[in-house]
């Protein structure tokens, strides 16, 4: 390769859970009404995992798994935003920040589009991003796989990052 190397780097984060009865749903560090929950060691905020999990890649970290393990007592019900801020700690100790994220949640229920903008926002007041750099999309499993009937929920998300 020739030239230099922009300053720039991409970073995909991805993560699963079980569903439960018994809400609310927290999704994007958003505390969603319905009689579901997700179930994990902290509180299961597959959105924010997913974001953690791509900032951490765009600088070549250790993963959430590896940072907060889920079998240490510190992280039981742990909340994500800490995950999250902690990516954000060392995505800038790199001298790094974020161009845009964009991110999919997969679920079949709840319906997440009245709840978009409030992600949005917090997911911005948490990374330092502008809101309209937030990108967030919902999709159903159409009734198929365990996101489709309703037992997992899922999140998918990447971001470009930049060298300040």
């Amino acid at each position: 390769m020739t030239g230099t190397i922009p300053p720039i780097r991409v970073g995909l984060g991805y993560d699963t859970h079980r569903l439960g009865p018994g809400g609310p749903l927290r999704i994007g560090g958003v505390d969603i009404d319905c009689e579901l929950h997700s179930i994990g060691h902290s509180d299961a905020d597959v959105l924010l995992h997913a974001i953690t999990d791509a900032i951490l890649g765009s600088v070549v970290e250790e993963d959430i798994g590896r940072l907060f393990p889920n079998n240490a007592q510190e992280n039981q019900d742990r909340d994500s935003t800490d995950f999250l801020q902690e990516a954000m700690r060392r995505l800038r100790h790199r001298g790094m920040e974020i161009v845009n994220l964009d991110c999919v949640i997969l679920a079949e229920r709840p319906k997440m589009a009245e709840h978009i903008d409030s992600m949005r926002a917090v997911i911005a007041e948490i990374t330092g991003a502008p809101v309209d750099r937030i990108g967030i999309k919902a999709k159903t499993g159409e009734g198929t796989g365990p996101i489709g009937h309703g037992e997992a929920i899922s999140a998918r998300a990447v971001v470009l990052v930049y060298e300040t």
